[in-house]
């Protein structure tokens, strides 16, 4: 029997990929392992100064190219132009993540229509079709030797019951889910392959807000939120970038329609 090679089995240096909310959280994680890696990477979130100066500082730590392309993906404006902008820039994507997200959090008598307006167009909606305006990067990537591939960025709040009164955070992250399933079951054929990563506690605004921490991620006391987690503590840079690289490494080719949480055991403790 022919030895197989195993070189290269993780490596996705000299792709091209797109990290919506890179800006700050989960996405600038995603960006900045993606960077280290050699992948091209643009970024794209709501706030034009703050999405141009995490570009600027992940290419100086990093080296290689981050690019701000700042959208409003709440809108379908947002999007087309996002859309618009990569195709300019690029002829193919080879790799996709739907990060960008929101939430909002109030007592169910009191939680108003826009509170489940705003989080679906931007967990949802956006997800959808940012995805359906780069099909045609994504199939010219497909094309090539590696299949294109699709990381949607979910939550275990669309796993379990959060103890937050995130209402719409929660079955929007459930319908991303279910989202992903519909899409690897259309498109695998095509060499687009779908999965979605659901994180638990990350160090980042968006929980900081909900733990009381008022948005702030330095100089707070993650540890303490750490310490109901059965691995003792939050995720790192490294736990998400390296699950993203695997899915979207020849190791991970094989993986698809599959959500996949990285929650130091939160889902299973439940």
């Amino acid at each position: 029997m022919t030895a197989e090679s195993f070189d290269g089995l993780f490596s996705i240096r000299g792709k091209v990929a797109l990290v919506t909310g890179g800006s700050r959280g989960i996405g600038e994680m995603i960006a900045a392992g993606f960077l280290a890696q050699g992948v091209k990477v643009y970024i794209s979130s709501r706030k034009a100064d703050v999405c141009d100066a995490t570009a600027r500082r992940l290419a100086d730590t990093y080296g290689g190219q981050c690019i701000s392309l700042p959208a409003d993906l709440s809108r379908m404006e947002g999007v087309e132009a996002l859309a618009k902008a990569v195709s300019e820039r690029e002829p193919q994507l080879d790799i996709l993540v739907n990060n960008a997200g929101a939430s909002w959090g109030e007592p169910i008598d009191d939680f108003p229509e826009v509170g489940w307006d705003k989080v679906m167009d931007t967990n949802v909606k956006a997800v959808f079709f940012l995805t359906q305006k780069l099909m045609p990067l994504l199939r010219a990537a497909a094309a090539g030797p590696s299949p294109a591939r699709v990381v949607n960025i979910g939550s275990i709040d669309g796993l379990k019951a959060s103890r937050f009164d995130a209402w719409s955070y929660g079955a929007s992250k459930a319908a991303v889910h279910h989202l992903t399933r519909f899409m690897a079951s259309r498109l695998t054929k095509e060499r687009i392959l779908f999965n979605a990563i659901a994180p638990g506690p990350y160090p980042t605004w968006m929980l900081s807000t909900g733990v009381g921490f008022g948005g702030k991620t330095d100089d707070v006391d993650w540890a303490s939120i750490g310490e109901r987690n059965p691995s003792g503590r939050v995720g790192t840079p490294q736990d998400i970038a390296g699950l993203a690289t695997f899915l979207c490494s020849r190791a991970g080719e094989y993986v698809v329609g599959q959500v996949i949480a990285s929650d130091g055991g939160t889902v299973a403790a439940a």
